[in-house]
């Protein structure tokens, strides 16, 4: 059986960006978090947010990224943004409407 474990962030440091996701996702960084490495959800049903240092910085789209929905779009970009998020484009296709937005480390993900 396939079942999935972690969803992986590469960034130049673990902690600063896993202290940027716990703020975003409302969840506390797990324990033993460094520069090296950081996880949160560890002790939780699903998957684990994990974060790795390495050495090259991101240089394209991401082909994998995230999809947030919120009860109130604007206002969880806004939150986003003010805790280091940077605002990429708006959407409004078939129906949809959505927020593309960088974290701090330059991975997009999107808010629906």
């Amino acid at each position: 059986m396939l079942s999935l474990a972690h969803i992986t962030f590469d960034c130049s440091d673990a902690a600063e960006l896993a202290g940027f996701w716990a703020q975003a996702l409302r969840q506390p960084v797990d324990d033993g978090a460094n520069t090296h490495f950081a996880t949160i959800g560890a002790e939780a049903a699903g998957p684990t947010f994990m974060f790795l240092a390495v050495g090259e910085a991101k240089a394209a789209k991401n082909r994998c990224h995230l999809d947030l929905t919120a009860d109130d779009r604007d206002a969880e970009v806004k939150r986003l943004v003010d805790l280091g998020a940077s605002l990429q484009s708006e959407h409004d296709e078939y129906g949809h409407r959505w927020t593309v937005l960088l974290d701090p480390s330059g991975n997009e993900f999107c808010v629906a």
